[in-house]
């Protein structure tokens, strides 16, 4: 498969726009053509003119003023609709080349209930009359988050009004402006004539200033979108910095919906000819989100006017918005009687015609800088090509292969990558050379090593098979079982037309097979069986021999070739499939299962969009928050991770990423069984293998089933929306497969077969600064069917204070009741013998609430919350 390099074609995408805060013309045809001209792609436009902005300030003022200390104090005067003067946008050809700016003088934070309730009506105001006009961007201030000695308070507030605005229509988009960071001095007043000035003395709390926050702005982002339900139409404008924060608030961005990346002039640097650049840390992060599925915008904030407009904004804009003034577009109506506002107009645009147009001396500085960036974009990753578009972050629901035929289109796409069967054919032709190197004796009636594919699908496994055979010089007898009959029909043309008949194919479910058949036996067999080919068999066909023929016996299979690995390994039940080959089939001396083992790994992510994608599929579907989804994962941020070696480096903090449990196959693997609750408190079942000849007969096939209980430490604030889960597999030897983020480029780089599986949870956990989550992950099984549960709790150490007299009382009380060694306490919980209740309750299934720090000094582990548990019974892989 050819995959491209970073060209033309494959660019991200930039969308850059314009923005003036000072912006207080009217948008016209010609204005949007001249920011065309100038390479931007959109244009930023005020809803409400000032002079709206001055009949909201004269009311409140007024209002003030009549009811000061009165008992109507508290109550809101009605801020009528909007007038023709109070708007300056009107529905028309343009108006989905802008973007809508709404007021930044509101206050939606403020605890004074008058100043808050007259916000929501302007905002309300002017959301509806966007709507009306069809501009389907807003943009709206964030939330103050600093009143006096009060911090954040306000955001509860900001966020029911953004709900309210987000119910008013079902197509206006709302992009809360926040910055990366909270830093105290963005919550000064520096809009004219805000509304927060006007909150009286009497709502707001003594006290001193809050500290500068890294994670301050995303923890009120997240309350925002978590009171909006993660409402679709809810996106972040996020404004860049001119000293970006720490990797783990950039990569925190990273997972949440970015629409809008605002860059103000400050943000730049000066290069030695003078021209506006950006240091190569936002470089990096601009390339980073640009990665992104649906790149955010890119929007220019106060870098200068639109060349060829300066002169309009500036002498015309005063005349027609000075109070009982008449824009140009009312005076274009009655022409006889505004001549002076269209005449200074008309001069405006004469000037402006004499401007020089040449792309050249249009294009202004920064926005060429952004275009150069466009052009210089890293080039994609094999799987970033691969995934680009659609398979980022898209959740596709798990395969059942074993009770559905596969369609020929899903066998091609699995097919499409290389890396994954060089490494197989590598595999084979190691084992086949080791076999004959060591001397080996082979279960093949004419004494060749006998291969099976087991799963052969449409047979890419078989071609690489008899490759490595040819390649290593050592003769096979190659089976291939598939149970599709439809890819079975494809074998059987290849084994015609490009396997010259080599391979002995048989149609039927691996689990219920009897084995390989000498060659001549089988053809003798089919001979009397009316078969079509030499090379063929049918399940049907072993089940039913001839009655005066006696029944062949299969021998042994020397070399077990399978692709039955799934996102998270065991998923699409390998273990269950491989079972009957490797107890019944496989050479019971020398055996060789490729792969010969395998592990599952998870790790806890914050996952915004893949949780609100399953939240909207959830009323048509009620499985969907208990369903493991295969997924591109991209725009997530892992919570647990080991901090950087260079803190002031570009890349991010590695994830801590932990083993749940092994399968092993072969006559080497170890045959121990897995007990569900044995082992450590970090892992159990560890060691516990899928071939134990003393459990295969279970009917409940309990061998198999697995328990993991993981803990990750959290560093860092966040909210857990679900597990990523990975693999690794041995082939053989030392070739493997991984999708490990730490280890997949080291072992199987660029292979494209497998996404990871996202585990989750049906409602996020929050987790606090320097905490921990404990996983409990089981694989559950039962005659009919395979499934996963799991469970996430959330910790945090706190000093562990002496006990108080009544706790010492409830002590002494569960102690005088100790029955048999055990503690029996009435509040509900049970502890051993010399570990009090309070500790037990705190930890969590025998782990130990309290933990030594390196004074010395013990601490006490809390529980702060527990996640619902998941479990994919019900859609679970039927066997």
């Amino acid at each position: 498969m050819e995959f491209k390099s970073s060209t033309a074609e494959n660019l991200p995408v930039y969308y850059v726009g314009q923005h003036e805060s000072k912006r207080q013309l009217p948008i016209s045809p010609h204005t949007v053509s001249r920011a065309f001209d100038c390479n931007y792609d959109m244009i930023t436009t005020p809803i409400t003119t000032p002079m709206f902005h001055s009949r909201v300030l004269t009311l409140l003022s007024n209002h003030f003023s009549e009811h000061k200390d009165g008992y109507l104090e508290d109550a809101t005067p009605t801020v009528t609709s909007l007038a023709a003067t109070d708007t300056a946008i009107t529905p028309g050809d343009t108006i989905q080349k802008l973007v809508g700016t709404a007021s930044p003088w509101v206050d939606l934070s403020s605890p004074d209930p008058v100043v808050y309730n007259i916000s929501c009506k302007v905002l309300e105001l002017e959301i509806s009359y966007a709507a009306f006009c069809g501009l389907g961007n807003v943009v709206l201030q964030g939330p103050k988050l600093q009143y006096g000695g009060s911090h954040g308070e306000g955001v509860v507030r900001y966020a029911y009004a953004v709900q309210e605005l987000l119910a008013l229509n079902n197509y206006t988009q709302i992009l809360i402006h926040l910055p990366m960071m909270y830093h105290p001095d963005q919550d000064g007043d520096d809009v004219e004539g805000s509304l927060s000035t006007c909150t009286r003395r009497g709502y707001i709390e003594e006290g001193g200033r809050s500290k500068h926050d890294l994670l301050g702005t995303w923890d009120a982002w997240h309350i925002i979108r978590t009171l909006c339900k993660y409402n679709s139409r809810l996106f972040v404008a996020l404004s860049i910095p001119r000293h970006l924060p720490a990797t783990h608030a950039q990569t925190r961005w990273h997972s949440e919906p970015l629409r809008l990346l605002s860059l103000t002039a400050q943000t730049f640097v000066p290069n030695p000819d003078g021209s506006p650049a950006l240091s190569k840390y936002h470089q990096s992060l601009i390339h980073r989100y640009m990665r992104l599925r649906t790149p955010p915008w890119i929007l220019l904030c106060d870098v200068g006017p639109i060349p060829g407009l300066p002169d309009l904004e500036a002498e015309v804009v005063p005349k027609p918005w000075k109070p009982n003034g008449i824009s140009p577009a009312q005076a274009s109506k009655d022409p006889e009687r505004y001549p002076e506002v269209l005449s200074d107009v008309a001069q405006n645009e004469q000037r402006n015609s004499e401007f020089p147009t040449t792309e050249e001396n249009l294009m202004p500085p920064h926005v060429k800088y952004i275009r150069k960036l466009q052009k210089d974009s890293p080039p994609q990753s094999i799987l970033e090509y691969f995934g680009a578009g659609y398979f980022q972050d898209y959740l596709q629901g798990p395969l059942q292969p074993l009770s559905d035929n596969l369609e020929s289109v899903t066998y091609e796409v699995f097919e499409k990558d290389p890396v994954k069967y060089n490494l197989y054919e590598s595999a084979i032709y190691r084992a086949l050379a080791d076999w004959v190197s060591a001397g080996k004796t082979t279960s093949g009636p004419a004494r060749t090593i006998v291969v099976a594919v087991v799963g052969a699908g449409r047979g890419p496994l078989v071609t690489r098979a008899l490759r490595a055979s040819e390649t290593a010089g050592v003769k096979i007898e190659l089976w291939a079982v598939e149970k599709n009959p439809n890819a079975f029909v494809l074998l059987q043309h290849h084994n015609e037309h490009s396997w010259s008949n080599q391979v002995h194919l048989v149609q039927s479910d691996m689990r219920s097979w009897e084995g390989p058949i000498s060659t001549q036996t089988s053809q003798q067999q089919q001979q009397r069986y009316h078969s079509n080919h030499p090379h063929i068999q049918s399940h049907h066909q072993l089940q039913k021999p001839h009655p005066q023929q006696p029944q062949p016996q299969p021998h042994k299979i020397d070399i077990l070739i399978s692709e039955l690995l799934g996102s998270f390994a065991d998923n699409e039940l390998s273990p269950e499939c491989l079972d009957p080959l490797i107890t019944n089939l496989l050479n019971p001396t020398h055996g060789i299962s490729i792969p010969s083992s395998y592990t599952s790994h998870l790790t806890p992510i914050a996952a915004p969009k893949l949780h609100a994608d399953i939240a909207s599929r959830t009323p048509s579907d009620p499985k969907a928050p208990n369903t493991p989804y295969v997924v591109m994962l991209h725009a997530i941020d892992y919570l647990s991770t080991t901090p950087p070696e260079n803190p002031s480096a570009v890349a991010a903090a590695k994830p801590i990423v932990k083993e749940a449990w092994k399968f092993s196959h072969g006559v080497r693997a170890n045959n121990t069984s897995a007990f569900p609750f044995s082992g450590s408190n970090e892992r159990h079942g560890k060691n516990g293998d899928s071939n134990s000849k003393t459990v295969i007969n279970d009917e409940n096939n309990k061998h198999n089933t697995r328990f993991a209980r993981l803990t990750f430490p959290t560093p860092h604030r966040g909210c857990m929306h679900g597990l990523a889960g990975y693999f690794e597999a041995v082939l053989y030897g030392d070739i493997e497969l991984s999708t490990h983020p730490l280890r997949a480029d080291a072992k199987s780089k660029d292979m494209t077969s497998w996404f990871p599986i996202y585990f989750p949870l049906k409602t996020p956990l929050y987790t606090p600064d320097n905490s921990s989550l404990t996983v409990t992950m089981r694989r559950c099984t039962d005659a009919r069917k395979v499934w996963y549960e799991w469970m996430v709790e959330s910790f945090m150490e706190i000093p562990n204070s002496p006990p108080s007299e009544l706790s010492v009382k409830l002590q002494g009380e569960d102690r005088d009741s100790a029955i048999g060694g055990n503690t029996v306490s009435s509040r509900g919980y049970s502890a051993q013998k010399g570990e009090s209740g309070i500790r037990d309750s705190a930890g969590s299934g025998g782990e130990r609430g309290n933990t030594a720090t390196e004074k010395g000094k013990k601490k006490k582990r809390v529980r702060l919350g527990v996640s619902e548990v998941g479990s994919s019974k019900e859609s679970g892989c039927v066997m």
